[in-house]
């Protein structure tokens, strides 16, 4: 093996992701196992996670965790040290996106005067509490042995505002606005990020952001092409296409790198 493919490689590390059931997700445990990794995929349903894991090429497993619940992540701890004995990677990758129950009061309710509080109260529990209380339990661990390797998901919505243009339909109506919790709490992970860098450096731990773009998953037609023109590759994200920063990030390959925001977007945010 070149010494370059060892820089790559994550055989016999242990990385946790978060929200690991997800479109993206599923590919962040993929390539961190096909690199070599043993995965644990966490995400609230446990049984899900475990039969997801069987699908990863390395030795992984699941449980069920709650983000916002400190003992729950305290558990996801201790069950991934008796079973691999270290933690060594941890993938920041749960969050969650304004849903609206009822999609005709969706262009009403996602406009910034009308954004209800609870919507954004939840956002900030998931998106950003949930990343600290994470980061907290898992990489004090990283910290205590010494390395160790945080990735926090975030995205180009955290370092520049949403275009609500591209939510708009051929006929000039608009059902959706981007609101303002989703690129508030990204906003918040990239300098959470820092803050992290900053505090464990001396201890070995990295920690980084990495911020995708907009990836293509079955969206209204119109809106793949509006999104895929600000793009400078003409094109929205496929899902696979952050494979590649994931195992970046995680390995020796990027041993020289903290604090900082790894964009991946097809160019969204370079002009």
């Amino acid at each position: 093996m070149s010494n370059v493919k060892k820089l790559f490689d994550l055989t016999g590390k242990v990385a946790i992701v978060t929200g690991a059931l997800g479109l993206i997700g599923k590919h962040h445990c993929f390539a961190l196992s096909e690199a070599g990794a043993n995965v644990v995929v966490t995400d609230l349903n446990e049984n899900a996670c475990k039969e997801f894991a069987k699908t990863l090429p390395t030795k992984s497993i699941g449980i069920g965790v709650n983000i916002i619940d400190k003992v729950s992540i305290e558990n996801l701890r201790d069950k991934t040290l008796s079973e691999f004995g270290h933690i060594d990677i941890l993938v920041n990758n749960a969050a969650i996106n304004d849903m609206f129950e009822n999609p005709q009061a969706a262009a009403e309710l996602s406009m910034f005067e009308n954004y209800p509080l609870e919507m954004w109260q939840k956002s900030l529990d998931v998106n950003v509490t949930g990343t600290f209380l994470c980061s907290q339990v898992i990489g004090t661990v990283m910290a205590n042995q010494g390395k160790g390797s945080i990735i926090n998901i975030a995205s180009t919505y955290g370092m520049v505002g949403p275009d609500q243009s591209i939510y708009k339909k051929p006929d000039g109506t608009q059902s959706f606005y981007k609101s303002p919790a989703y690129p508030a709490t990204k906003g918040a992970i990239i300098n959470f990020t820092r803050f992290l860098a900053a505090y464990w450096g001396n201890k070995g731990v990295r920690v980084n952001t990495l911020s995708p773009g907009g990836v293509e998953n079955n969206q209204d037609e119109f809106f793949i092409k509006n999104y895929s023109a600000k793009t400078m590759l003409g094109r929205m994200a496929a899902p696979t296409d952050y494979k590649g920063a994931i195992v970046f990030l995680a390995s020796d390959a990027s041993s020289y790198m903290t604090g900082a925001n790894l964009v991946v977007d097809g160019g969204w945010t370079a002009w």
